[in-house]
């Protein structure tokens, strides 16, 4: 009995073994005693799930992309979908000091956020700012929820921990009591800090925040000690002690030489600087009756240039770039215990074995660098870009359809002569340039209208936890192809499965665009799994039998 068993257990295995698995030898000698088999379908591809995303530009229920004055403030307008709230862009160009109640309450901000002095050359404009800073979190840990809380999102559904400088605003630190979203003027990169060449500057650290801090200003001139002798640098190692939770710290600056500089906390800079806290600071050149937009939020288009600007530019962008380590970002959703975060991100994390998931530019990644970090153009202008690398890896800004010429590498000009134009510019670490888009039709600077991406060259930076498109894509866009609501008309795919969160969780194939039925994953090859299913009990089978012959043996003996 025993033999017919393992007989009809071994001819059950040869008859479920899947015949791809022979050797080639084998299967066509099979062939030859048998036939050649027949042709056998795959399986079918799954029916592709309908999708639920986001909307791609949200209606602009506020007014806010809208040219407008405000406050005796010329305010362009913003031809992207999303835009700033421009009572803030008025409040930071005349002081939160100087404008209405109404506008204040307007902007958020609070009366002494950025507060604006004496003209004291005489010159029309004011040479006295003061300008206050706090630290926010965002998408960290809540011990009443479960989900991270204030929330931000780079791209649909992706929310790693930030700790950002933000202006001081009055309020809550969600849109209402209901939302557990940030409020738009609290969220990534920190503010983009304008002021004017020779101006007496005091920026002060509020720390809201539970770990220490403290501000340096990289690349801008100002003295070591301030006037009381205290350190001015930020700089824990040499300078100052860092601003504890709580505390406050004013720093003094006068800077004599004008460029695009930097700013960030200098406390355990391999990480602090990594979560956010950095941002462009510019030092504009001198002019008269020149009242600079002191802070733009988010970075992007300003919409209040300089004087100085206007003289050579028709428009200006600061584009600031990050690359994100979700590892160490996402550390502050594991405990809302500070001892705990500091334990993990300063003691365990080590930045040497680090990887990069994500790469924003003004702190989004694609697709949500379409709603608000375009680079909006006409034939024949000049545009300035303002560019800095905030992240610990170089980018290879490339652009389509033009070529861009680098004027200022880390605020200092670069001799006219000697001036290179192209359309890969490397970018370092904290290294900041200025560029001249020129859109002038002549097969060099630009090839004419259109919608023009510029992007990150290392093939990684395009991506979103390794998922294309993503990352730093942005555009330069001309005007006669972008649509009323602020969307680009493109001739290429449609967006939808980019702006759910299901596409950035590997859930939709990537060319569902285009060829969702063509690719979509296989279905289930049930005739194999009956098969298999088939082989794995024959093969069980012969084992019981085999073990059991042994093991009485065993026993015989």
């Amino acid at each position: 009995m025993r033999t017919k068993i393992l007989l009809a257990a071994i001819f059950v295995a040869f008859l479920c073994f899947p015949p791809q698995w022979y050797p080639e030898s084998v299967r066509l000698q099979l062939d030859g005693w048998f036939g050649a088999r027949s042709y056998r379908a795959l399986p079918a591809s799954i029916e592709p799930t309908e999708l639920n995303g986001e909307v791609q530009c949200p209606e602009d229920l506020p007014g806010w992309r809208e040219a407008q004055t405000i406050a005796g403030v010329d305010i362009r307008r913003s031809s992207t979908c999303v835009a700033d709230n421009p009572s803030a862009v008025a409040a930071f160009v005349r002081g939160t000091n100087n404008v209405s109640q109404q506008v204040l309450m307007d902007s958020g901000l609070t009366p002494d956020a950025v507060v604006k002095g004496r003209d004291l050359d005489g010159d029309g404009d004011p040479d006295e700012i003061h300008i206050r800073l706090e630290v926010v979190e965002l998408n960290g840990s809540s011990p009443d929820l479960d989900v991270p809380i204030a929330q931000y999102s780079i791209a649909p559904g992706i929310m790693p921990g930030f700790w950002v400088f933000v202006p001081k605003t009055f309020g809550m630190a969600t849109e209402n009591f209901e939302s557990i979203k940030a409020r738009a003027m609290l969220r990534a990169p920190s503010p983009a800090i304008r002021v004017e060449q020779g101006d007496r500057i005091k920026i002060t650290l509020e720390n809201s925040h539970y770990m220490p801090h403290t501000m340096h200003f990289h690349g801008v001139d100002h003295p070591y000690v301030d006037a009381q002798g205290e350190g001015n640098d930020g700089v824990p190692l040499t300078s100052a002690m860092p601003v504890m939770p709580g505390g406050a710290r004013t720093y003094d600056l006068q800077p004599r030489q004008s460029g695009t500089m930097f700013y960030h906390c200098h406390v355990q800079p391999q990480v602090h600087i990594m979560m956010g806290l950095q941002g462009l600071f510019v030092v504009e050149e001198n002019r008269p009756n020149n009242w600079v937009q002191t802070l733009n939020v988010g970075a992007g288009q300003v919409r209040a240039p300089s004087v100085a600007v206007t003289e050579k530019y028709d428009r200006e962008y600061d584009l600031q770039y990050l690359n994100i380590d979700r590892e160490l970002n996402n550390l502050i959703q594991a405990s809302s215990d500070p001892r705990v975060i500091t334990e993990q991100m300063h003691n365990r994390y080590n930045i040497t074995e680090a990887s990069s998931d994500y790469f924003t530019v003004n702190g989004r990644s694609f697709p949500y660098t379409f709603r608000e970090s375009l680079v909006i153009a006409k034939p024949d202008e000049h545009i300035k870009l303002r560019v800095a690398n905030g992240g610990s890896e170089g980018v290879a800004f490339h652009t389509h359809g033009h070529k861009v010429t680098a004027t200022h590498y880390d605020g200092v000009e670069i001799n006219p002569s000697a001036q290179i134009t192209r359309d890969v510019v490397w970018i370092a670490s904290t290294q900041r340039v200025d560029l001249d888009l020129d859109t002038t039709n002549d097969g060099l600077h630009s090839y004419g209208s259109g919608v023009w991406l510029f992007h990150d060259h290392q093939e990684k930076g395009v991506t979103t936890d390794g998922i294309g498109p993503g990352g730093n894509i942005n555009a330069i866009v001309y005007e006669e192809y972008l649509q009323d609501n602020g969307w680009p008309e493109t001739q290429g795919v449609d967006y939808e499965p980019y702006f759910t969160e299901a596409y950035y969780r590997k859930e939709i194939p990537v060319w569902r665009a285009y060829a969702g039925e063509l690719f979509s994953p296989a279905g289930t090859d049930y005739w194999m799994l009956v098969r298999l299913l088939g082989l794995a009990l024959s093969l069980g089978v012969l084992v019981v039998l085999v073990f059991s012959r042994f093991t009485h043996r065993i026993a015989d003996e």
